[in-house]
């Protein structure tokens, strides 16, 4: 059931990303949310796609997305979606933004996949399945202490705005280099071995549901400020086991 789901979940990403390109780099209304956060055609149409392609293979799963909410949310299997995250990357034709699909079975995390069609780069996982990039197997990369490490956020503001910029600060200080443009593009790139630790303050359930199994299964740690490996906290970062808990002691004396 769970490669079936892999399979599936990793098709319909490639379905909904590839109608992204039809708007990436292109003119198009930009709408404001209540939260002030920005939303397309594009976030809207491709949601609504996803929502066909599951519905049409699995229409007992249940639907959680951004864009448009809870379908069946008594089904023990839900689909978590985020049809375009990094919005603001995709409104600067920054190829930086991802589609993601995560699967919760009986409320775990078990499949997990992350599409940059802009730069058709694909992680998926599967819990006790592993992890890909593009189809080969992916890990995160064993750099041992924090001094080496390369740094992703997504953006330095949203430290400010969760009153956190001491932990940033000593982040920053701790580590090697820093780069933004994160979103969960950086912890594919922390999956990939392309960076050590990608942190977000503030992440909501369809930012997150996809990253757990693909980190876990990268032989990364995907956890929340409290060190708790799940993604219902409203906070996540990914790093591997041996930076973990340097992270977490930075964290517990930042706070």
């Amino acid at each position: 059931m769970i490669q079936e789901l892999l399979e599936a979940a990793t098709e319909i990403a490639k379905i909904g990303g590839h109608h992204t390109l039809k708007y990436f780099q292109q003119d198009f209304e930009i709408i404001s949310k209540a939260d002030d956060s920005p939303v397309t055609i594009a976030d809207k149409e491709t949601e609504q796609i996803l929502r066909a392609e599951i519905q049409k293979r699995y229409p007992d799963h249940g639907i959680i997305g951004e864009e448009f909410g809870k379908t069946n949310p008594d089904s023990n299997i839900q689909w978590i979606l985020d049809p375009i995250d990094g919005t603001k990357s995709f409104i600067h034709g920054v190829p930086f933004y991802t589609t993601l699909i995560g699967i919760l079975i009986d409320n775990e995390p078990q499949v997990g996949i992350i599409y940059a069609p802009a730069l058709d780069e694909l992680c998926a996982a599967a819990i006790g399945h592993g992890a890909t990039f593009n189809g080969q197997p992916c890990h995160v990369r064993n750099i041992r202490k924090l001094k080496d490490a390369t740094f992703l956020v997504t953006e330095i503001d949203r430290f400010r705005e969760m009153d956190q910029q001491e932990l940033f600060l000593e982040l920053l200080t701790e580590t090697k280099i820093h780069r933004t443009w994160g979103d969960a593009y950086g912890h594919m790139m922390v999956a990939t071995g392309r960076a050590d630790l990608m942190y977000d303050p503030e992440l909501n359930i369809w930012d997150a549901a996809a990253l757990l199994p693909v980190v876990k299964e990268a032989g990364g740690v995907f956890s929340d400020v409290e060190g708790n490996q799940t993604i219902h906290s409203g906070n996540g970062y990914s790093t591997n086991k041996t930076l973990f808990p340097q992270v977490q002691k930075i964290i517990r004396e930042a706070h």
